[in-house]
């Protein structure tokens, strides 16, 4: 049976919902917000978190309240098909993917309820172990870029393992002491991104650099040109994708078969897509990994319970969300995460109940 399928089948009971706002400052100039969708009925909830990135679609939500009467459906696939039939947003969204980014909040927290009413877990209820999780540390190295956002790090967290996002501005001298730390497992050339604050465009000369300095790296998401082709052909099979996977379209859209590629669940949105995705991969033989959005929540563990169950032993760029701040406190998890899923529902023991 179908991924979907076996959770589609389980019956479900809403009676309402209620949504909580969270915000962390990351920097004195960006604040990132989220809202926790809070899904209740027969005496259980069920929480997912809505990671759309532009405070203004959440200060939005949160004024607006929760509006959507989601009483009717009786088994999990009902409701999904509700949810995505209906406008979450109260006015448009400030960007298109963010319908796919809290489709699957909704969807996360009716997961979360319905295993719960069940009294299942949801590795338990697909027959698949939950195992520990190997992650990754995403990381950006300032302007100008420098080692410390990582030394600093290592120094608190010696066993860390990262993932690098390199810019033309990364030097020869930079490039060797990263290469001197052991610790890259991915670079992330960011060759989808336009008009945000981390697009890279396409970089030969870079490129050729960072891929001949990390032999044993995953290249996620470089930007193909023929200059950059030319450079990259020798390593293809190195070559990771995440920015333009939504779908399984989008998996047979690329450009060549890939051996990996980043199944980010809030990308996916549905859950439908999400576990489609799942089977698609292991049915064609491509690996996988998962990803985050800067989860403050529930969010987080959704990710890593997914990772856990569908592949664990990746570079998951699913570290607990402290990592993504520049002051670690002490006391952290380290790679690889202890699975702990509850006893029931979609989340981890530490999560409560």
């Amino acid at each position: 049976m179908a991924t979907y399928d076996r959770l589609a089948e389980l019956p479900i009971q809403i009676e309402g919902y209620s949504l909580e706002g969270l915000e962390r400052e990351v920097t004195s100039e960006f604040s990132r917000l989220s809202t926790l969708i809070r899904m209740h009925g027969g005496g259980e909830e069920g929480v997912g978190e809505d990671v759309t990135y532009d405070a203004l679609d959440h200060i939005a939500l949160q004024d607006a309240g929760p509006v959507h009467d989601f009483s009717g459906p009786s088994t999990l696939g009902e409701l999904c098909e509700r949810v995505e039939r209906v406008d979450l947003f109260p006015s448009p969204p400030v960007r298109d993917v963010s319908q796919l980014y809290r489709t699957w909040a909704f969807e996360s927290a009716a997961l979360d309820l319905a295993l719960r009413q069940a009294g299942t877990s949801l590795a338990a209820h697909l027959g698949r172990e939950a195992r520990p999780v190997t992650f990754v540390v995403s990381l950006r190295l300032g302007d100008p870029p420098t080692i410390e956002p990582v030394s600093r790090r290592l120094e608190s967290y010696p066993t860390l393992r990262f993932k690098l996002d390199p810019v033309s501005a990364w030097h020869d001298g930079l490039i060797e002491e990263l290469v001197a730390t052991g610790a890259v497992d991915s670079v992330d050339f960011k060759g989808f991104y336009r008009d945000t604050p981390v697009d890279q465009p396409a970089d030969p000369d870079l490129y050729g650099r960072v891929v001949r300095a990390f032999p044993e790296a995953w290249i996620e998401d470089p930007a193909l040109t023929p200059e950059t082709e030319a450079v990259l052909e020798p390593h293809r099979d190195r070559i990771t994708w995440d920015a333009p996977i939504h779908s399984i379209a989008d998996i047979e859209a690329l450009p060549f078969p890939p051996r990996m590629v980043n199944i980010k669940p809030s990308r996916f949105g549905p859950l439908r897509e999400l576990c489609a995705g799942y089977d698609y991969c292991a049915e064609h033989g491509i690996g996988a990994y998962g990803g985050g959005q800067f989860e403050l929540g529930r969010g987080r563990s959704h990710i890593q319970y997914l990772a856990s169950l569908f592949h664990a032993d990746t570079p998951n760029d699913v570290a607990p969300t402290d990592y993504n701040f520049p002051d670690l406190p002490p006391g952290l998890p380290t790679s690889p995460l202890e699975a702990r899923p509850a006893a029931t529902g979609f989340r981890w023991e530490t999560d409560g109940e």
